[in-house]
């Protein structure tokens, strides 16, 4: 595990229609992590940054799309996201509240 500082590992929150649905039902949230970290390091850095507890992580790997500019192809990069779950009784994140 590296010791690489929290925002490095933790880019920024998801907030989508899903992850805004996620949060309201449970204590799940979606974060954009840097795509070589592994959910021991994503724990490790939400833990820190927002002093919470997380119970579990979820990744899911996101294959960039493939964008066309007239007869010149390009892609998009690929990118990584995770879900977090909060301990039973843990209070939720302030970041989520006011947007």
């Amino acid at each position: 595990m590296s010791s690489r500082p929290a925002h490095q590992v933790i880019l920024a929150p998801m907030i989508t229609e899903k992850s805004t649905k996620l949060k309201d039902a449970g204590e799940t949230l979606c974060f954009r992590v840097a795509r070589n970290a592994g959910k021991l390091e994503i724990k490790r850095c939400i833990e820190e940054l927002f002093s919470v507890k997380v119970a579990a992580v979820r990744t899911a790997l996101i294959h960039g799309k493939v964008k066309r500019v007239g007869r010149n192809e390009g892609r998009r990069p690929d990118w990584k996201k995770a879900y977090v779950r909060l301990r039973a009784g843990e209070k939720g994140i302030e970041y989520f509240e006011g947007v």
